[in-house]
């Protein structure tokens, strides 16, 4: 009976462990975005607790932050970008969730630079819009960096500028995303 409980755990334990090996994650993600129209007027932000989860073996990637996680330079720009367009008390997150669609050239298993397609759907302010980008993993020591860049419409996601301030901000935001991603041991 022992040996039974022993290659069923060894089975069944391994595949777990298995499949463990297979996610790597944060929480301390970095998003970046920048919309300014103006020279004069700064409009950029930086939230540094995105979560991520990367699936290596299906490519399947994940990203979610608290709109109240970003941070302006000035406090009335950020107080102005929660209440005024983000509406961040009624939309708390935004989130992707997409896949790497040229997953299978990339060698996890080894050290290295590799060029990403990433595709899926962003979900900002209640609206969800399929989106499509170029990024790298970088990997190195048992840990992957992924990092992209992209732009999207305010416009898209049914943010309105009002014409008071339409010659500062910019419809067109470029958002930048970094995060060291580690193996993840959980459960």
């Amino acid at each position: 009976m022992k040996k039974i409980s022993l290659i069923l755990f060894l089975i069944f334990g391994t595949g777990i462990f298995l499949r463990a090996q297979d996610k790597f994650y944060t929480k301390t993600g970095t998003i970046f975005f920048k919309c300014t129209k103006s020279p004069l007027e700064k409009i950029e932000a930086t939230n540094r607790s995105a979560t991520c989860v990367l699936d290596t073996k299906t490519g399947s990637l994940q990203f979610a932050i608290l709109v109240k996680g970003f941070e302006f330079e000035r406090a009335l720009m950020q107080e102005h970008f929660n209440e005024n367009y983000m509406e961040s008390g009624k939309f708390p997150r935004s989130e992707f969730k997409g896949q790497i669609l040229n997953n299978n050239e990339i060698n996890y298993t080894k050290d290295g630079i590799y060029k990403t397609t990433v595709k899926g759907r962003l979900q900002i302010h209640g609206e969800t819009k399929d989106v499509e980008t170029i990024g790298t993993l970088t990997l190195k020591e048992g840990k992957i960096i992924a990092s992209s860049g992209f732009d999207i419409l305010l416009s898209d996601y049914n943010i309105r500028i009002p014409s008071i301030v339409s010659d500062k901000i910019a419809n067109k935001v470029n958002i930048t995303i970094d995060c060291d991603l580690e193996l993840f041991k959980g459960k």
